[in-house]
Parts: C-alpha cells; structure tokens; sequence
C-alpha cells in the first residue's frame, strides 16, 4: 500500500496550508469575469483557506501506480451549518497537489457515512463500477438532462427530488422562458472537459465527485433584435450585441449513489460560465 502515517500528516499538512478563512474560492472563469467589469464593480479578492478543526479527511488505500488523492470535508457558519467536499489529487506530471474539485452540500445532513477501516483509511471506489445503481457517466448524463429537459429523459429517474437536483430543473425551466416571446433559449449536452472521477465506499454505496459540461443557446426570435452582452458575459464576448450566443459551463457535481436498485441523490453541484461566443446571424435555436 502506498498510505501510511506519514502519508496522512502529510497530507494533513497540505490542508493546512489552505486553512482559516472565507469559504468562498474564486476560479479562474471568476477572476476572468471580474477583471472584465468596471473597476466599481469588481470584488476584492480575498485570499482564502479552510479551517482544520471543522475539517474531515478521508484517505483511500491506493494500489502502486493509481494516482494518489484523497477528500475533504469541511463546515463552516456559527452552527457548523455549511458543509464543502473537496478533493485534491497529485499531478502525475508535476507531481504537485491540486485541489481538483469543490462542492458544495445543500444539506450536510445527507452526507452519506464513509466507510473507514480499522487503521483510518477510507476505500477508494470506481465510479464506473455496474455494482452502483448508477454509474459515473449516467449520473452525468442525468444531471446534464436536468438542464436540457428538465429532467423528463432520465433525470428524474436516476436522481432522488433533492435541493441540488430541483435546483438544476428550476434552472431548465427559469432560463427556456427569460426572452418571453423575442427569443429562446436551449440547453444541450456539451463534452467533459475534465472526465475523471472520484468515489467513497459509504454504508450503503458510494460518495461519487464528479464533472459536467454543459451549453446554453440564446438567440432571438426575429431578425432586427440583438441580446445585449450582460457585464458577467463581457470577459467572454466584449459588449457587441448580437443576434446569438452560446454559453458553456463546467460544473462540479457530488452524488450519494446506493448499490441497491433505486434513484441516488445528488447532493450539491456548483457551475461556472467558463466560454461564450457569438453564434452567428441565425435566429433560431
């Protein structure tokens, strides 16, 4: 095995370098879109950490030769009452840690219960495995379909009604109709910009992080009308109106998925406007 007690200080210690502020991090789509906006407009940037003694790690035994990662779950607020997964993995090249991804939790309460062994560690699960009730890529298909139908493909029947899954329906069913008449607006499928993932053996299945990739289209109804660039948009498409746009955004996703045969519940998921472009004269969706 690869872990050990010094693996886990030491990795302790990597935590602690990100430790004891805001639980707010700014990607780079962020900093992009901020450095876009008036000077008025823009946030301070604020270094930012996590705080050790309301922090859980979960270390999985690792076979030689698989890339060493390990998760992370942290709680702030007065009552412990916010809760963000994290995952930081090594980079085989440069064989530096990275935080590879952060989501989080509408409800701690619904984290599942990680497994654990009698010296500490957790166990690593794939996240493709067919003894899950789903599968990393139908969990992705499912989420991917909540933006794009609603969830009336396999949305609804691969993920549980939780905060997270109604969250990304509400989206669907809030943008299709934010032109009114002058314009539509359509979600679709777009490739994974970032494939792997990561999975826990829980006590009844798996905690599984993972990515999606998402677009959305807005063009308008009839020739003559143009969508003017919002001040988050100008990062990406400057401040010329155009009759289309297309959005893609790269999302985080955390998922509770039991091996027994039933919906799993998608506990928390977070996306960022990561590329737009104008889509040309065409005023149809």
């Amino acid at each position: 095995m690869t872990n050990n007690l010094a693996y886990i200080k030491r990795d302790r210690a990597l935590l602690g370098t990100i430790e004891g502020g805001p639980r707010y991090a700014m990607s780079l789509a962020d900093l992009k879109e901020g450095d876009a906006l008036p000077k008025a407009d823009r946030e301070p940037y604020r270094p930012w950490s996590y705080d050790l003694a309301a922090t859980d790690l979960y270390i999985p035994r690792l076979k030689h030769g698989q890339q060493r990662w390990f998760a992370a779950v942290t709680r702030a607020g007065s009552k412990k009452q916010y809760a963000r997964v994290l995952v930081l993995a090594e980079n085989a090249k440069s064989k530096r840690w990275e935080m590879v991804a952060t989501v989080d939790l509408d409800d701690p309460s619904q984290l599942p219960k990680i497994v654990l062994d009698e010296d500490g560690y957790a166990t690593a699960v794939d996240p493709a495995s067919k003894s899950l009730a789903a599968p990393v890529d139908l969990l992705r298909s499912a989420v991917i379909d909540n933006f794009v139908t609603g969830g009336d493909l396999n949305g609804r029947k691969v993920l549980a009604p939780t905060k997270a899954a109604k969250r990304q329906v509400k989206v669907h069913n809030d943008t299709i109709h934010k032109f009114g008449t002058r314009g539509a607006t359509q979600f679709t499928t777009a490739a994974t910009k970032f494939p792997n993932s990561y999975a826990l053996k829980t006590s009844t299945g798996a905690l599984v992080v993972f990515s999606h990739n998402h677009s959305q289209h807005d063009a308008v109804a009839a020739p003559g009308l143009v969508i003017v660039p919002e001040k988050q948009d100008r990062a990406w498409l400057g401040t010329t109106p155009r009759p289309a746009f297309t959005y893609t955004f790269t999302c985080s996703d955390a998922a509770a998925v039991p091996t027994a045969p039933e919906p799993s519940r998608l506990l928390g998921y977070g996306c960022r406007r990561t590329d737009a472009e104008a889509s040309g004269p065409s005023t149809a969706v």
